[in-house]
């Protein structure tokens, strides 16, 4: 019998149940089967009932549809005991859409994109007529209770009808590569989901605090929050995001790091649809989503596209957009980030550039890109003094290095750990340190390896073989160790972090680093480095608060 993910579904229909026994019956060994498998494309969750990954055939995405299913002058009836009721969208359209961006999402980075494909909707309870002929969902890929008996050569003959002399089919080497991209990126939108349920717990006494200190703002159409390490920016800034698309604002949540976009879009699509905000994501991504063009597409460097050219073009198309794509609010998070010229490619994307709503979290003393830029509010910011993340002993290792003294809400924790080791070899200690923490019975997903310099070769095999949704998906669904570096990692946390000091391409953004490095972890701190090369970073005091001497 063929793989199957999870062994033991839960279904949302018998009518799933009774599609997935077939599939199950009849596959051979070397395939595989999924049920519900969801991924996160434009900040919206996109699931597949079923999907199939079968070597020397291909990938086949399947909608099932349960009860009597009718099309009537084009719009697509669905009827049980209970009664009827129109579909929203056409199965062979979701099923479409699915495959889409799951084969999307797993191409972005594989040097051997998966290619031969079908998408099909499975409707168990019906049968079709005899004269069945929908243009858009040809008999084909729609697929009824007579077909069930042969389920597989139906899928066979229609991958071979849609894509056989176009694309090499699948193989086991990118079986094996999909499912592990797939099974963390669904761990990853399930750990979101329960995250999203403890935020919504009225419980939660810190989480209230902080919604009350946003509520203080609601009715500035302007304002800068600000606050060190740990003050709850980013919840804040996804708070307010979430509040004004309830209210019924057209809302983008930016941000300039990538794991944190990442973040914001995985919890975000746990949220009720009236509350997403419209785009969620990168801030370059915007003008690449208004039709820019992509840096495989320009005529220069990186630093050109990312630094200058998609903030001028972001304006540009802005300028372009009907009045309903532009936005009423856009909050953005570690706002420190962003250049001049970037602010000056996001105000023209706000309906009203000079009224319109815009919210920016920042922490200016994590400033550690070499770019300038202020925020254009006028008001005096809002200053976040309480930390919500770190134990009390975490957070006072970097206390002198906050602009704002904070308050350490949160218990005394452990020791901060120090390893002595040359700035060379310090990645070598820390992958011992992290061996150690295994074996004291941390799990493997609640450790993070952060580098100041080079990257972990771990990073960029990660990257290289997964790309960065990939890589990203990996840390947030915290199965494993995750190996990063900390220009990448603010706004984001894990229970232990061991911070591999391995030099500083630039002295004059070396604090900054570190700051950031240290603020990562919210309940053991272990730092590795030179005793040196810290107390020159960061003072005598850093120093002694890291290493106890």
């Amino acid at each position: 019998m063929p793989r199957t993910f999870p062994e033991q579904p839960d279904f949302a229909s018998t009518a799933e149940q009774v599609v997935w026994e077939h599939l199950v019956a009849q596959l051979p060994d070397a395939a595989a089967v999924i049920h519900g498998q969801r991924v996160i494309a434009d900040g919206e969750e996109i699931e597949a009932d079923l999907l199939v990954l079968w070597p020397g055939v291909g990938l086949a995405v399947i909608e099932v549809k349960g009860g009597r299913i009718s099309l009537e002058q084009g719009r697509w009836m669905q009827s049980d005991r209970r009664g009827g009721h129109e579909l929203s969208r056409s199965p062979i359209e979701q099923a479409q859409r699915a495959k889409h961006e799951i084969l999307a999402y797993l191409n972005n980075a594989s040097s051997r994109p998966i290619g031969r494909s079908v998408h099909l909707a499975v409707l168990p309870y019906t049968e079709l007529p005899g004269d069945w002929d929908v243009p858009d969902a040809p008999r084909s890929i729609t697929l009824d209770a007579t077909d069930l008996p042969r389920l597989v050569d139906r899928i066979v003959a229609a991958m071979n009808t849609q894509s056989r002399d176009r694309y090499q089919p699948l193989d086991a080497a990118q079986r094996d590569h999909a499912l592990k991209m797939l099974q963390r990126t669904h761990r990853a939108i399930e750990n979101h989901q329960l995250l999203a349920q403890e935020i919504a717990d009225a419980g939660n006494v810190l989480t209230r605090e902080q919604e009350r200190a946003i509520s203080l703002l609601r009715f500035q159409h302007r304002a800068q929050i600000t606050g060190g390490a740990g003050s709850g920016k980013t919840h804040l800034a996804m708070i307010k995001a979430r509040t004004l698309a309830r209210a019924g604002a057209r809302t983008a949540l930016l941000s300039y790091s990538r794991g944190l976009a990442r973040h914001f879009q995985l919890l975000a699509s746990a949220w009720p649809a009236e509350e997403q905000p419209a785009f969620v994501g990168l801030f370059h991504d915007l003008p690449v989503h208004w039709g820019a063009e992509t840096e495989e597409q320009f005529e220069g460097t990186a630093v050109e596209y990312y630094e200058q050219h998609l903030p001028r073009r972001l304006a540009e198309l802005a300028g372009d957009q009907d009045s309903s794509e532009l936005f009423d609010a856009i909050v953005v998070d570690e706002a420190q980030d962003f250049a001049d010229v970037w602010w000056k490619g996001l105000l023209p994307c706000l309906r009203d550039p000079d009224e319109g709503v815009l919210f920016v979290f920042t922490d200016e003393h994590q400033t550690v890109f070499d770019r300038e830029g202020t925020a254009p509010i006028t008001l005096n910011p809002f200053p976040l003094d309480d930390n919500l993340r770190n134990t009390r002993r975490i957070a006072q290792s970097f206390a002198p290095l906050t602009p704002i003294e904070q308050h350490a809400r949160m218990d005394e924790g452990e020791p901060v750990r120090f390893v002595e080791s040359a700035a060379e070899e310090a990645v070598t200690a820390a992958d011992d340190a992290v061996e150690q923490l295994l074996e004291e019975g941390w799990e493997p997903g609640q450790i993070a390896l952060l580098t100041t310099r080079s990257r972990h070769p771990e990073q960029k095999d990660r990257i290289e073989h997964f790309g960065f949704d990939g890589y990203w998906d990996e840390f947030f669904a915290a199965e494993d160790v995750f190996y990063g570096h900390v220009l990448n990692f603010k706004g984001l946390e894990r229970p232990v972090v061991v911070l591999a000091i391995n030099g500083f391409a630039a002295p004059e953004r070396a604090p900054g680093m570190l700051y950031v490095g240290l603020s990562r972890a919210r309940s053991l701190l272990v730092v590795v480095g030179d005793p040196g090369e810290i107390w020159d970073v960061g003072g005598d005091e850093v120093w002694h608060r890291i290493s106890g001497r």
